[in-house]
């Protein structure tokens, strides 16, 4: 196989794409619908219903964000019954104000009170529930006290894809993401590197991703010459120098919803190795990225990349899954990883991240969220993927 080798552009030299448009607000029908579709997909897998706490799948489900505490906080979904939000009594006010909470019923309770008493007659008494993954054992414990008939079990378990399947104002809220990540990049290329540290880059690229919109930042992986061959690399002390090369991956939130990308770049001119290793990075990220299309299963786009890697001899160095899904959080279902048949869906999101590491060396990811199409795929970073030569 012939690898196509681009040109490197220098530092500054890439302008920032344009930002994306604000996207539309989500509506109180918006989250009624996921709501219900939530509650008949559990009927559909067999569940007496769902058992929601603080975290991801509340905020996709209702729009609300509280803080995730002793106190029970849970919504209660089951298929042909309205949806009920357990919640104590002092934060009730907050749950009022949520955008999804006119599709549902607030049943609220005091402290002194028992909240699984108060929960419980919500359950059928010897239902088997799909429970988020969060959840606390001491709110689960409880609940098994009130209902020692009822079973639970994890949605990664019974519903993995719950959230997988993004509608259109979720898509534009993964692209407004995605393109301020490629702004943050544009605008890392400008900084000096050499004689600075990776905590030094790395909070240049949290500034960047808040300048660019974003609420959250999630990660900054700063991975500068033998600290780029651990992929999850937490930026250090190292001072980066000439010769370098280093991994950036980074992301977090923008308007709720997640950004995560990942380039390689070199501290002046790249030796012959490093540009091929790079060059064979590129072409397997640009393969598996190529195979995205409804109805092949998701371990068909890591094969994609893993065949290109493979085939050039850096097989065993490839050691992570091609990607992973994205939403309300950076990470979450689908996997690109062998053994996961799921079929592709559009409206799923995910990455498409691979990656060649030698130990004590170097390493090289590129990554780009991709989500499916009615025919295909379709980037939602638009960054160059160029080995990029920095100052």
């Amino acid at each position: 196989m012939d690898l196509e080798h681009a040109p490197e552009p220098g530092p500054g030299s890439t302008p920032a794409p344009a930002p994306a448009p604000e996207p539309e607000p989500f509506t109180h029908a918006d989250y009624a619908a996921r709501m219900a579709a939530a509650a008949q997909s559990a009927a559909d897998a067999g569940l007496a219903g769902l058992l929601i706490a603080p975290g991801p799948d509340l905020a996709h489900l209702t729009g609300y964000r509280p803080a995730d505490t002793e106190r029970l906080t849970l919504l209660v979904l089951a298929a042909g019954r309205e949806p009920v939000l357990v919640v104590p009594a002092l934060e009730a006010p907050d749950a009022a104000g949520a955008p999804g909470a006119p599709a549902l019923t607030l049943r609220d309770w005091t402290d002194g009170k028992d909240p699984y008493g108060i929960t419980a007659p919500l359950l059928e008494g010897g239902g088997r529930f799909g429970v988020s993954d969060n959840t606390w054992a001491l709110h689960l414990l409880g609940l098994q006290r009130e209902l020692p008939a009822s079973s639970y079990a994890p949605l990664t378990e019974v519903l993995p894809m719950l959230r997988a399947v993004k509608d259109r104002r979720e898509l534009e809220r993964l692209a407004a993401a995605g393109a301020a990540a490629d702004a943050a990049y544009a605008r890392i290329l400008e900084v000096p590197f050499a004689g600075r540290r990776e905590t030094d880059i790395a909070a240049d690229l949290a500034a960047l991703l808040r300048e660019h919109g974003h609420s959250q930042v999630d990660f900054t992986v700063v991975g500068s010459g033998p600290n780029g061959a651990n992929p999850h690399h937490e930026a250090g002390g190292r001072t980066i120098t000439h010769g370098d090369m280093v991994v950036l991956d980074f992301g977090g939130l923008k308007h709720g919803y997640g950004s995560d990308i990942s380039r390689t770049v070199h501290v002046g001119e790249p030796g012959a190795e490093e540009q091929r290793v790079h060059d064979i990075v590129r072409e397997a990220q640009r393969a598996a990225s190529a195979a995205v299309r409804p109805g092949i299963a998701c371990q068909d786009v890591d094969r994609a990349a893993r065949a290109v890697i493979t085939e050039f001899g850096y097989g065993e160095r490839f050691i992570h899954r091609t990607g992973h899904g994205i939403g309300v959080t950076t990470h979450e279902p689908p996997y690109m990883v062998e053994g996961e048949e799921q079929p592709l869906v559009p409206g799923m999101c995910f990455s498409v991240e691979p990656g060649i590491y030698l130990p004590g060396r170097f390493g090289v990811r590129i990554e780009d969220i991709v989500t499916v199409t009615e025919d295909g795929g379709r980037s939602l970073n638009n960054a160059p993927r160029e080995l990029a030569v920095v100052q």
